[in-house]
């Protein structure tokens, strides 16, 4: 794990009660005369609390990522998610795929005041600006290929992915001129999902899970986070998600040309276009009306341009943009 772009200096963390019993399960863990010195709050993620714990001892100095579920919702699944990722985390230590190592799990809190996992720090910063942008999706483009080619058992395969998206459950925006656009976009994913040929997921791959060290001309991947929804399905559904997420953040066109960023990489998608135009909508559904969940986090990080209601314009172009070429 890395640190976002921002991160803000909690040394009062150290004496927070609601915290007392996980330092005291990440201080058992430490080598002999090693102490937790200061405490940050890293920013800018959505579905849990995340730290930097900066570690002093006669070694000398190292930091480790403390990631803690929370809110409710989180907390009544955190078992699952945090099993999971564990078990990803160290399935990743023998790839090449950049990921952070495993330290330690409590994944039902039975030490800790919240279910949490505790992993290595990984050089780099997530980047979400418009400069540099389409040099950083050809390496996102490239990367979620190779975490596709992840060569995994039977044994080791996770989970089947699970939708985002239903029908019932879309909510257009409450402003839109084109409420057939919608319409139309929740009767595709009415269908039976298309059949697909499997292969490894991330599940939650997007610019915020990714980190980048070097500068904006000549940017390189230093570690992908976040493993908590990694999935076996479709490589259609991790290009969808990344490329709703760039739409969002960059304009319909970086949305739109990251499919083929990645079949240039040397990705497989589906050939039948009303396949792939499934799996893109499943994705961008998820997102209606208009993206003010990822928003919170990515405001967070400086993207203050990011309203409500550019999201939601954003979001039905790209929706709009997915039926001219693929339908």
């Amino acid at each position: 794990m890395g640190s976002r772009e921002r991160a803000e200096d909690t040394g009062t963390d150290l004496d927070r009660q609601d915290w007392g019993a996980t330092r005291s399960w990440v201080e058992k863990g430490l080598s002999e005369a090693e102490h937790i010195e200061k405490v940050v709050l890293l920013r800018g993620g959505w579905t849990s609390q995340m730290r930097r714990l900066d570690l002093r001892g006669p070694a000398g100095r190292r930091s480790l990522v403390l990631r803690s579920f929370v809110k409710p919702f989180f907390v009544r699944h955190a078992e699952g998610l945090l099993t999971r990722e564990a078990t990803i985390l160290r399935l990743l230590g023998d790839t090449d795929v950049p990921a952070a190592a495993l330290v330690a799990v409590d994944a039902t809190a039975q030490y800790c005041d919240h279910p949490s996992l505790l992993m290595s720090l990984l050089p780099g910063t997530v980047r979400l600006g418009d400069a540099g942008a389409d040099e950083r999706a050809e390496l996102l483009a490239r990367q979620l290929v190779r975490i596709h080619r992840l060569p995994v058992t039977t044994q080791q395969r996770p989970r089947t992915y699970q939708a985002w998206a239903s029908p019932e459950r879309v909510t257009p925006p409450a402003a839109t001129e084109r409420p057939e656009l919608w319409q139309r976009a929740v009767h595709v994913i009415r269908r039976e999902p298309p059949a697909y040929q499997g292969c490894f997921l991330h599940r939650d791959f997007h610019p915020g899970n990714v980190l980048f060290t070097g500068t904006d001309d000549d940017p390189r991947i230093s570690g992908v986070v976040d493993w908590v929804e990694t999935s076996w399905g479709p490589a259609d559904l991790d290009v969808a998600h990344c490329s709703t997420a760039l739409a969002l953040l960059h304009g319909v066109p970086a949305g739109m040309s990251f499919a083929d960023r990645y079949v240039a990489a040397g990705g497989t998608l589906a050939e039948d276009g009303t396949a792939h135009l499934y799996w893109r909508l499943l994705d961008a559904l998820g997102f209606a009306p208009d993206a003010e969940k990822v928003a919170v986090p990515w405001r967070e990080l400086g993207r203050l341009d990011l309203t409500a209601g550019v999201l939601a314009q954003r979001l039905e172009g790209y929706i709009a943009s997915l039926f001219s070429r693929y339908a």
